[in-house]
Formats: structure tokens, sequence, C-alpha cells
């Protein structure tokens, strides 16, 4: 991918973002398309995103596959790895090689390790004091991620930080928790709608995810809305 090319596919990512940012927007869509968007324009295999629900327990809302879905999942069972240190500091963690990781990730390292993936990149979801979750970037090849990766990861990050927390509400706590909260609810429903879709077909749980979403942008419809449908049998998605 030329300099030039890959400049102007951010810039459409940012744009596709910004929107995203409508009064009846889908807060599991837009984390989705920043999932989306780092895995296809930066030198990263996959990526997921962990966001902190109204207790500060962290949940898996966005992931660009099965395998990082299953590393996410594994970080919150253990309660250690790259994303929960990144969470709790507010810092970025780089891991070039996971091989050389704390002891104290050891099963992070294992999960990892074997759905494939070598490194690891770990960016705060954060708007001033405030830290939401992380943003998880797994390489398949070991070596540091490049800082103009990093630097337009974060950008992407922000932006989707801001439109969650709902800048113009900030002061009004309420208004903070509720977008977090809806988001975290309806990545519950999904992966039930997932479930069902999977089984239906006789597909993977991504393709059946792909399916859905796809349903979803073709109608016009909250990604959420249509996972709400197929939970409650009202609503039957075939390849």
């Amino acid at each position: 991918m030329t300099d030039i090319t890959r400049e102007g596919q951010l810039v459409d990512a940012f744009a596709t973002l910004a929107d995203k940012l409508v009064d009846d927007y889908d807060a599991v869509e837009l984390l989705q398309t920043l999932v989306d968007n780092c895995r296809d324009l930066l030198d990263v295999t996959a990526a997921g995103i962990l966001l902190a629900d109204e207790d500060g327990n962290l949940e898996v809302t966005a992931s660009t596959s099965e395998a990082s879905r299953l590393v996410e999942h594994m970080q919150i069972s253990a309660r250690s790895g790259p994303c929960i240190d990144c969470f709790t500091t507010g810092a970025t963690i780089s891991v070039p090689d996971i091989r050389q990781s704390p002891e104290k990730w050891r099963l992070f390292r294992e999960s990892a390790a074997q759905q494939g993936f070598s490194s690891v990149f770990a960016l705060p979801m954060r708007l001033r004091e405030t830290t939401i979750g992380a943003l998880n970037l797994l390489r398949a090849e070991t070596g540091g991620l490049n800082e103009r990766d990093v630097r337009a990861a974060q950008a992407l990050a922000d932006v989707a930080t801001i439109g969650i927390m709902h800048a113009r509400s900030l002061r009004q706590s309420d208004m903070v928790r509720t977008p977090l909260q809806w988001a975290l609810n309806s990545r519950i429903v999904i992966e039930q709608a997932k479930g069902v879709v999977s089984q239906t077909n006789n597909v993977t749980t991504d393709e059946a995810f792909n399916l859905i979403r796809r349903h979803a942008r073709s109608q016009g419809i909250l990604l959420s809305v249509v996972a709400e449908r197929i939970v409650a049998r009202d609503l039957v998605i075939k390849i």
C-alpha cells in the first residue's frame, strides 16, 4: 500500500467514523468500524476493544475475528494482560514479542500464541482523565508497531471515544454511563444473534456476524435492532 493510498484510506476511515456520530448512532457498529479500520489500514493482523461497564469491569465489545475475541476474553478471565494494564494505567502498552512478556501475563501469552499472534499493542480509549476501555492491536509477526500506525490507531480510538462518551454531555455523569452500558448490553444480544445465524446457516461465528452486519447496512437498520429481531425469532437471515 503506497503512502498516498494509505493516507486517502485513513481520511475515509475518519470520515466514516464521523458520519456515524449522529443522534441515533449504533455504538457497537461504531466500535466494530474502528477495529475493522485498524485491521485493514494498519500493520496489524487483528484488533479488539474492551470497554468498562458501570462497575469498571471490562467486556469485549468489538473484535475482528473469533481468534482475537478469544484472546480478549482470556485477558478478562485472567484479569491480566496488556489491555488490562492499559486500561488500569491509561498508558500505551507495547509488546513486540509476547514470548518476552511478564510472567503475570502467562495465560494471555499462551492464548495469544495458540491463536497465532506474536506481538501486541494496547492503546487507551481515553478522554481527558476518563479511560473507558482499551484498543488491542494484535500481529502475527514479532516486532514493534511503527510510530505512524500507533498515532493513526490512537487518533481513530480517540474519535470513537468521543462518540461513545457524548462529549457534549461529559459533565453529566449519567450521560457518560448510558452509552457505555448500552453498548455492552447490545453486544450480548449480538453474540446471541451470531450463534443463531451460525447454527441456521452452518457457518462460523465470524461469517454469521458478517451476514448480520450486511443485512443491517442494506436495510439501514441499527445492528443492535437486527440482532434483537434475530434472537426474538422475528427475523431469519440465510445465505
